[in-house]
């Protein structure tokens, strides 16, 4: 019983940044909110939501590490300058982007709250000025 507890607590203070180091060079805080900065606008409001909620739910202590690992492979892929379409082909080298960043949503939308949806919302107004129908994105949601 010890050692399941222990492990429990273990897996709610678990930290995908850190406990991968072999990421480092793909996946950091400061190059995803890099990427979301440079290209957010351009990316769209949905990818950009659907890559916050992703975010905020990566750092919930409550979301088992599996679900964790899905997270971060995505926003890597995200932040990963060089991928199946490179992100300077203005538009199109966003879509690939936006397909693996969706395709995580959806095998981890079991873990998207309210509050993780509000925490993403009050990012998209405060950090990068989109004012946008929210309803509309979060109706996919279900």
């Amino acid at each position: 019983m010890k050692k399941q507890k222990e492990y429990e607590n273990k897996l709610k203070n678990f930290d995908p940044e850190s406990s991968m180091p072999e990421t480092e060079n793909h996946y950091s805080d400061e190059k995803f909110w890099g990427k979301m900065m440079k290209y957010g606008k351009l990316a769209g409001k949905t990818t950009v939501y659907y890559s916050l909620l992703l975010f905020y739910v990566a750092k919930s202590p409550e979301v088992p590490k599996s679900t964790k690992m899905i997270i971060v492979g995505a926003l890597s892929y995200l932040i990963f300058p060089i991928d199946l379409i490179p992100d300077f082909i203005p538009v199109v080298g966003l879509v690939d982007d936006a397909g693996v960043i969706a395709a995580a949503v959806f095998k981890v939308i079991s873990y998207i709250d309210e509050d993780i949806k509000n925490k993403a919302k009050v990012k998209m107004n405060t950090l990068l000025g989109f004012k946008f129908n929210d309803e509309e994105i979060d109706k996919r949601l279900l």
